[in-house]
């Protein structure tokens, strides 16, 4: 048996606020899915989905707020001056910059922000 990562799913509290902050990522998300319940985005065969707290709380049959950091959503950049530029970028329009950009010991350029719903986004090149 052979398995294959297809999707990674998100809860999201406002389904409009989340996608901004992904569309600042540079994910092309047309604002017509502002007020869906679920939205998905393909990357070359991987989908990202989004889902308001609501359905979640259908899908699984109740809804207690996570804490902590278990799983980590790291995305690449083109260079390092794209990668300092997104997240003066993203601190600019008001969300967290959770660490800024550094020359990390195993020789990446790494920063750290939080999307609306408290995730710890990693960029890197």
């Amino acid at each position: 048996m052979t398995i294959k990562l297809d999707m990674v799913g998100i809860v999201v509290a406002n389904m409009r606020e989340a996608l901004d902050f992904y569309r600042l990522l540079g994910f092309q998300i047309a604002e017509t899915h502002n007020d869906d319940m679920h939205v998905e985005i393909d990357q070359e065969g991987v989908r990202l989905a989004f889902d308001k707290l609501e359905m979640a709380k259908g899908i699984y049959g109740s809804w207690e707020e996570p804490t902590g950091h278990r799983i980590e959503l790291a995305f690449r950049c083109e260079s390092r001056e794209a990668l300092d530029q997104l997240y003066a970028k993203i601190v600019h329009k008001g969300y967290v910059g959770y660490k800024e950009p550094w020359d990390a010991f195993w020789g990446q350029r790494y920063a750290i922000v939080q999307d609306p719903d408290g995730n710890l986004i990693s960029l890197f090149v």
